[in-house]
């Protein structure tokens, strides 16, 4: 042998030797003894109490869990019993997180390029404790203590996790910021269950179809913010860290309030939180109530039932998104379908998306203004009653949410779903809020072979809400608006008319209570009679009716309104029917502040025609209560007054905007148009 191979046996033997002598050094050291400087250094780093307070122990040991030649390098295991890390020093004592005994294994070869690699930890009896102040401190913030030279120098070092697992364990959370105390309690499962086990045979599923076994049991028991909940669920037994193929499982059912959430999927890359890919189900009695589960502005609506794909993507650079997928349900007795879109970016997060139904109910839109029963608005959760002797609907519009989030949604009722006395026929909208500012443009409806096109704008950053409508209705079809009466079977009849108000107040009531602008109506070519009155369930009408013109038919050339609205007040220009035995004109008041009626409807018989009524009739009362008779005060004699038309001049000039042409072209056929031309040359 050579001098220098036996210069090289030498090293080797020594370098055999030493390691062997550092491996019995490790292995029978007491690693107890350094417990108590540990335990004061760790404390010192994260400024507040740490300590090991059972026993300590490193051992050399290979991984069974690993492959090839990896299976044969022993590593050092640490073993650590009873671990505390206390809480900081405003919590007045407590722990932050006790657990039993932390066992993990550190992989050797990798410090040779000073990377400390853990390829598994093990926690056992983990016991957490989360608490929030109501003024925002909590005990999940680390305040570490300043270190002058930190920023001047550094390790090199680096630490990688591979997997992190549990065992049963229990969490508790004390949030006073949030209105939150809960009760978690995870415990093993007697034996671990496939995945796929609890994937549904068919409706919708997530897109992982494969993943670790559920190992864990979990109940769930508290408030959260502010209602009361309850839940269970079954998760995994391993958090992978670094292996994005072996996604976390989840599984949950959560009752909060009378909001029902359950989801099934997975976790993927929960170091990063990664993705998660859901199965999402959620019912309750109003989609509003969701708001305060997850900050997301929903409008009340009757109880209602969803069922989709929930993907999140949580650590995209505008913040995490949410998509509900493909997602198919009920609101109230409609059906609902579409894609939503939630990110929670600044300055506010901003939900968009598409929705349809295909048969909408139109009592199921009732909420969304507080036009729905006592019992119904009860049953939602809605914190005001509609007054027995009111009609307009008072419950206040939530505008404080409205400035939580943003929202670009479209929305297509594709049928709807009505009584005969209103036959609207299909339903679009886009909604816009921005910073407050709830915009409806275009909000269209198909209405009895026509339109009404309306843009509606609530402004939520004032106090009160100030709001703004502006309403176009055209060509609604006479014989189509009353499909039951005979006598418009042949009509060529129509309605067209516009509104455009504004006012202030944060319920329906307020708003038309202080309202002000213009309403504008003309009909012609139709018909009336009692019986049209009575299947339009209009008890007041069918009572004029009968004192006008007794049970006959009776045709209308043209029905004339211009109103003006001031201050709630609303007040004719002109209110005038033009039929074949009489002129009818109407006036008075119409109160939307306290809801009252004060009107006189005053016949004129054209020529020589036999009328038999010779007073004027009123109409007063309330709107949940009118009544109606006849006056006292004869009707006095006006010559030609009325039959020449010479009133109203400036509204019958505003009103020939609103004349469709006739069928047969032009405005030759319309009764409306000649005679708003006669009372404009007046």
């Amino acid at each position: 042998m050579t001098r220098g191979l036996r210069i090289l046996a030498r090293s080797l033997v020594a370098l055999v030797l030493l390691l062997a002598a550092l491996l019995v050094l490790v292995d029978t050291f007491d690693w107890n003894r350094i417990r108590p400087a540990l335990n004061e250094r760790v404390s010192a780093e994260l400024g507040r109490p740490f300590a090991i307070e059972g026993d300590l122990r490193l051992s050399w040991q290979r991984e069974t869990g690993e492959g090839g030649w990896r299976a044969w390098v022993p590593g050092p295991r640490f073993v650590a019993q009873g671990l505390r890390l206390g809480n900081p020093g405003w919590a007045k004592g407590g722990d932050f997180v006790r657990l039993q005994r932390v066992a993990f294994r550190v992989d050797p070869l990798p410090l040779l390029w000073r990377r400390l690699s853990i390829p598994r930890i093990d926690l056992v009896g983990p016991e957490v404790e989360v608490r929030r102040m109501a003024d925002g401190r909590n005990n999940w913030t680390f305040e570490l203590p300043a270190d002058p030279g930190a920023g001047e120098r550094s390790s090199g070092w680096s630490l990688d996790i591979g997997t992190i697992g549990f065992d049963k364990g229990r969490v508790k959370v004390d949030d006073a910021l949030g209105d939150t105390r809960l009760d978690i309690q995870v415990d093993p499962l007697g034996k671990p269950i496939p995945f796929g086990d609890l994937l549904p045979a068919k409706g919708v599923r997530p897109a992982t179809v494969s993943a670790q076994d559920y190992a864990f049991a979990w109940r769930a028991k508290g408030r959260y913010q502010g209602q009361p909940l309850e839940g269970s669920g079954k998760l995994g037994g391993l958090l992978a860290l670094q292996n994005a193929d072996l996604p976390l499982p989840l599984q949950a059912e959560v009752r909060a309030g009378g909001t029902r959430i359950a989801v099934l999927g997975t976790l993927t890359d929960p170091r990063r939180l990664g993705a998660l890919d859901l199965r999402l189900q959620l019912s309750g009695p109003s989609l509003s109530q969701l708001y305060p589960l997850t900050g997301v502005t929903l409008p009340d609506t009757p109880a209602y039932s969803t069922d989709g794909r929930l993907v999140a993507k949580l650590r995209e650079p505008g913040g995490a998104e949410f998509r509900y997928q493909g997602f198919n349900g009920r609101i109230g007795g409609s059906d609902i379908r579409g894609d939503l879109r939630f990110v929670a970016g600044q300055p506010r997060p901003r939900l968009s998306g598409s929705l349809t139904s295909e048969r909408l109910r139109l009592v199921d839109l009732g909420p969304l203004i507080g036009a729905d029963s006592n019992a119904a608005q009860k049953a939602r959760g809605a914190e005001g009653r509609q007054p027995a002797d009111k009609v307009l609907p008072v419950e206040v519009f939530r505008t404080d949410r409205w400035r939580a989030m943003d929202a670009d949604v479209t929305f297509s009722g594709k049928r709807i779903q009505h009584s005969e006395q209103l036959p609207l026929t299909d339903l679009s909208t886009h909604v816009r809020l921005e910073d407050g500012r709830l915009r409806l443009e275009p909000l269209r409806f198909g209405v009895a072979g026509g339109t009404l096109d309306a843009v509606l704008l609530l402004d939520g950053r004032q106090v009160p809400l100030r709001g703004q409508a502006r309403l176009d209705a055209r060509r609604f079809k006479l014989k189509a608006l009353f499909p039951r009466v005979q006598a418009m079977g042949n009509s060529l009849g129509e309605l067209n008319g516009k509104v455009d108000i504004r006012g202030s107040g944060n319920s329906v009531a307020a708003l038309l209570g202080s309202a002000n602008g213009d309403v504008q109506v003309l009909v012609n070519d139709g018909t009336i009679s009692r019986n049209l009155l009575e299947i339009a369930g209009l008890n007041l009408g069918n009572y004029l009716m009968g004192r006008l013109f007794g049970d006959d038919e009776v045709a209308i050339h043209c029905a004339a309104a211009d109103l003006g609205l001031k201050d709630g007040l609303m007040t004719p220009r002109l209110f005038v029917f033009d039929t074949e035995n009489a002129v009818v004109q109407v006036d008075g008041t119409v109160n939307f502040r306290n809801e009252r009626l004060d009107l006189s409807i005053t016949p004129d018989a054209k020529g020589l025609r036999v009328f038999s009524l010779r007073s004027p009739l009123y109409v007063r009362g309330t709107f949940k209560h009118p009544e109606a008779g006849v006056q006292t005060v004869p009707l006095v004699v006006r010559g030609a007054g009325m039959l020449a038309l010479g009133v109203a001049v400036a509204p019958a000039a505003g009103l020939l905007a609103l004349v469709a042409p006739a069928a047969g072209g032009g405005e030759q056929g319309n009764a409306c148009a000649s005679l708003l031309k006669r009372m404009d040359k007046r």
